[in-house]
């Protein structure tokens, strides 16, 4: 069966910029060290703390980008 990961990115040159905002948010919350901790071992709080805020950040910029 073929993979279906929706985990790809559709712009694969995008990955090192996503990487970035991920920091950045984990940085904002608190999470100083979350490139190299174990994720599994923080709260499912914690995690999507830091996606949620990646997402609201890249509607608030792509939002910005429309005016």
């Amino acid at each position: 069966m073929a993979n279906r990961s929706s985990n790809q990115l559709v712009v694969p040159e995008a990955k090192q910029g996503l990487k970035n905002l991920k920091m950045e948010v984990a940085n904002e919350v608190g999470l100083s060290n979350y490139d190299t901790v174990d994720k599994g071992n923080l709260t499912a709080r914690q995690n999507g703390y830091v996606g949620g805020n990646m997402t609201k950040k890249m509607v608030e910029a792509y939002e910005n980008s429309l005016k």
